[in-house]
């Protein structure tokens, strides 16, 4: 199985199978509005702009799991990135990422990989914060806070998992080389 088995809804609830971006690297990103890491969408956009004629995507889960950080409907939060942040990327239906209403998709690529470490300037923050929802944290595969990333190949297969404490222009050098 690959990404490419899956079929998401875009934004205004239509069906989007993912091999639809069939030969493209992507990264696919739960995000929020009101988060702390929201200021990320600068950077995916950079690289998005940098990046998206080589044949890279950036596709864009919004979650509201996450301390309510993802209020309103689909066109609020498509309104919010794009006046904010000037986003251009694909952004698709608000989802759950963990538990009994989470997305097949999510499923999937947590299967394929799992939590890799908080890092940098926030990660004790995020490792204290979190390890007080869920102190097994560390064993589980379950998103832990939006931003999480998932780099995935030209075929469909998920190379890495990035969290939620590493921006954007971290994992610039590995797109690259996958492109």
């Amino acid at each position: 199985m690959t990404i490419y088995d899956y079929t998401v809804l875009d934004r205004k609830g239509n069906e989007v199978s993912l091999d639809t971006f069939k030969g493209k690297v992507l990264l696919i990103v739960n995000t929020a509005t009101g988060c702390g890491f929201t200021p990320q969408y600068k950077g995916l956009e950079e690289m998005y702009q940098k990046y998206k004629d080589k044949g890279f995507e950036v596709l864009d889960f919004p979650c509201d799991q996450f301390g309510h950080q993802a209020p309103g409907d689909d066109n609020e939060i498509n309104e919010f990135c794009t006046a904010k942040y000037h986003t251009t990327f694909p952004r698709f239906k608000k989802i759950e990422v963990n538990g009994e209403n989470e997305i097949p998709l999510y499923t999937y690529l947590k299967s394929q990989k799992g939590f890799a470490g908080f890092t940098g300037v926030k990660g004790a923050f995020m490792s204290a914060y979190v390890g007080k929802i869920d102190p097994d944290y560390k064993n589980n595969a379950n998103i832990k806070w939006n931003f999480t990333k998932f780099l995935i190949d030209k075929e469909g297969n998920v190379v890495e998992r990035f969290e939620s404490t590493v921006e954007p222009e971290k994992i610039e050098e590995k797109i690259s080389a996958l492109l």
